[in-house]
């Protein structure tokens, strides 16, 4: 299972949302932020023999949104071909 950390962004306590967001590049998170965030949200993410879980290119993308202080991405763009008319 992904951590699709957007989905639980309000379950994450301030604390670890500051270190998210204070480490935007972080690929790989540390066993010790993983279990936090399975204790606070209830994820259980896929992990390495480490007990480090990856992050997806959405969630670095959000988490890159976030420590910017800019909108998160959205999640889905649809464009259309045609104009109106």
């Amino acid at each position: 299972m992904e951590m699709n950390i957007r989905d639980h962004w309000d379950g994450l306590s301030p604390g670890t949302r500051q270190w998210l967001t204070e480490n935007p590049g972080c690929v790989v998170l540390p066993r010790t932020i993983t279990e936090i965030i399975h204790q606070e949200t209830g994820i259980t993410a896929d992990s390495d023999q480490h007990d480090q879980a990856s992050l997806s290119p959405e969630d670095l993308d959000f988490l890159r949104a976030r420590a910017e202080g800019t909108p998160a991405p959205p999640g889905h763009r649809i464009f259309d071909a045609k104009q109106p008319g």
